[in-house]
């Protein structure tokens, strides 16, 4: 491997996004990081001067003109930069250096997005708590699934007792009753133990699962809500288990629908979205590619507390809700090195599904 491509490289594989700037601002060279923070490929950012993209236009054009004229090096802190394909913002510090390549005066700049280290840090953090809670979860379902068994068992014999002795009306109502319950809290069990057989890993086309998904929503709500697709359909093929994956996608949608149908919302609205994510860390792995999954509600929001802890079994917003569905969807998403993330404002929230795109 020759030197330019090594220093390519290794540049594409930095987390700080870099980017060349000539005299007039505009952008000469970016690595892969600068294309997934701004989510433009390199052919769209060159020549674009970068001052443009940040919300305090002015600040970020005269910081970076001082530095040239001055000839040092020059830092702002949590500025905001614009996201051109969304209405996102995400905020970075950033430092410009002025260097010299022969007669060509040139500035590097580095930017550090200050909110995704947070997020990688909160996400680290609720992995691990995930990991805790499915362990517990597992050890307490076997202990309660045993005795269920004889609990069963022992309300079906005297059923039959019951039947054999010729007694019946409220008795024999009280046995079906245990009977019944006890199905139920097995069934309950069984959700949050999850699926119980071995993923069938194969390359999936996302969309077909995203189309599924949307068909069903479409079925159920019939008319009473307006479903969107914005799909990339230049987004590779990602490996996984189709059934997991429809199911994860589903219970999150059906959130989505339920927060806009059961709360009076105006113009009832829900967005299925897919993009290319570059430069994406998840559980301590930095993923070159990912393939991101937006659903997206205008619902009321949901409160601060429950967002911190919307995975966590038996937490819903809803007074009727089990707490188990975004709980199955992101165990499900992490059994696929993916993760969910939730982001809530009153008129919007957004689950962002990531998947890894493996070469």
């Amino acid at each position: 491997m020759n030197s330019e491509k090594l220093h390519g490289l290794l540049l594409d594989n930095l987390n700080a996004a870099v980017l060349l700037l000539n005299e007039d601002l505009s952008i000469t060279y970016v690595n892969s990081a600068v294309e997934s923070l701004l989510q433009m490929g390199n052919s769209r950012l060159l020549g674009h001067p970068i001052y443009e993209f940040f919300t305090e236009t002015d600040v970020c054009r005269q910081t970076l003109e001082d530095s040239f004229s001055s000839g040092n090096p020059h830092t702002r802190r949590h500025e905001y930069l614009r996201v051109p394909a969304s209405t996102d913002v995400s905020q970075v510090d950033y430092t410009a250096t002025p260097i010299e390549a022969g007669s060509q005066r040139m500035l590097l700049m580095e930017m550090q997005p200050v909110d995704r280290f947070l997020k990688i840090n909160r996400e680290e953090a609720l992995l691990s708590v995930h990991d805790t809670s499915k362990n517990l979860i597992r050890g307490l379902a076997h202990e309660i699934k045993n005795p269920l068994g004889g609990i069963r068992g022992a309300a079906q014999l005297l059923d039959q007792e019951i039947i054999e002795r010729g007694l019946g009306g409220e008795t024999r109502e009280f046995c079906q009753i245990i009977t019944t319950e006890a199905d139920r809290l097995r069934n309950l069990v069984d959700r949050l133990l999850g699926p119980n057989q071995l993923p069938q890993y194969e390359q999936i086309n996302i969309h077909e699962v995203t189309e599924h998904v949307a068909s069903l929503l479409e079925a159920e709500v019939q008319g009473q809500l307006t479903l969107i697709r914005d799909y990339d359909p230049s987004i590779p093929e990602v490996r996984g288990d189709r059934a997991q994956l429809i199911q994860a996608v589903l219970n999150v949608a059906r959130n989505a629908m339920q927060a806009v149908l059961e709360t009076s919302t105006q113009k009832p609205l829900v967005t299925i979205k897919s993009r290319i994510q570059r430069s994406f860390t998840i559980a301590g792995e930095r993923h070159k590619v990912v393939c991101r999954i937006d659903i997206i509600d205008n619902g009321p929001g949901i409160l601060a507390d429950i967002v911190e802890r919307i995975f966590f079994p038996m937490i819903s917003g809803r007074s009727d809700g089990s707490g188990l569905g975004l709980t199955i969807a992101q165990t499900a998403i992490n059994g696929h090195q993916g993760i969910i993330e939730c982001e809530s404002e009153p008129g919007e929230t957004r689950f962002s599904i990531y998947l890894p795109i493996r070469d």
